[in-house]
């Protein structure tokens, strides 16, 4: 049996702010990645993704980035690689907290939008970050792309790595993802999507923005919540998982204990 954890970004919203169907999208997925504050999210945003989280029974985890609220995570910004690390411990340890009151474990974690992006193309800033997560909890699974700095450093270090497949973002044919400022980065359409899913699902493989096929070993589908008709999409990609012949949905820490 292929276990194929589903993912996505939750938790993004801020103050009386919503973009996403939390509750319907956690119903549906297997792990929620929860915004700690610094990108989006709050403290009672937190909470009760934490709530939701063990109401449904699904993996937990920290989705940290820059501090760029107006920018929502995804402006660059250069601040130097020990107070980064700072902030990533500063972001864990705020869902920590909620996670511990709510006696529900925190499983794994995830950099997001511009900070994921500069970690996964460079092993000098990967190195730092992954450190301060592996203080933190050495324990925590690193949810990433695969083939990048951030995977190289983490199996390096000797954590816990799950890879996983952004549902609606394109690749490149070196299998780094197309940056969001260029044309055709960001995939809108549900059937183009769900296409790409089931290539994924039956080849192992995505078509690139240049045309090729290219070879992914993933045990994890990500979707965006903010993406439009995000919850009709996460139903289209279990749909699609749930009737591969061979594939099951399964969380990506069941997964790992499972490997163990």
């Amino acid at each position: 049996m292929r276990y194929i954890d589903l993912n996505a970004d939750l938790g993004e919203g801020f103050g009386d702010y919503r973009i996403a169907d939390d509750a319907s999208l956690m119903s549906i997925i297997s792990s929620a990645n929860i915004a700690c504050g610094f990108h989006a999210g709050d403290a009672s945003i937190m909470a009760a993704s934490v709530a939701r989280a063990k109401q449904h029974g699904i993996d937990l985890g920290a989705h940290v980035g820059f501090p760029d609220l107006l920018g929502f995570g995804r402006r660059r910004m250069q601040i130097d690689t020990a107070t980064l690390a700072q902030y990533v411990i500063y972001q864990l340890g705020a869902l920590a907290g909620f996670a511990r009151v709510a006696d529900y474990p925190l499983t794994h974690m995830s950099f997001h939008g511009a900070l994921g992006n500069m970690a996964a193309e460079d092993e000098g800033l990967a190195m730092p970050l992954l450190r301060a997560v592996q203080s933190f909890d050495p324990n925590l699974i690193i949810s990433t792309t695969a083939g990048n700095a951030v995977e190289h450093c983490a199996r390096e270090l000797k954590m816990k790595v799950a890879c996983t497949l952004l549902a609606d973002r394109a690749y490149h044919a070196n299998g780094m993802l197309v940056n969001r400022a260029l044309p055709g980065a960001v995939i809108h359409g549900a059937e183009q999507i769900s296409a790409r899913i089931r290539q994924w699902l039956t080849e192992g493989t995505l078509t690139s923005i240049e045309g090729e096929k290219i070879p992914l070993n993933v045990s994890s589908i990500l979707l965006h919540g903010d993406t439009e008709g995000a919850v009709a999409l996460a139903k289209r990609i279990r749909a699609e998982i749930e009737q591969t012949p061979g594939c099951e949905i399964r969380a990506m820490s069941r997964q790992l204990l499972r490997d163990e």
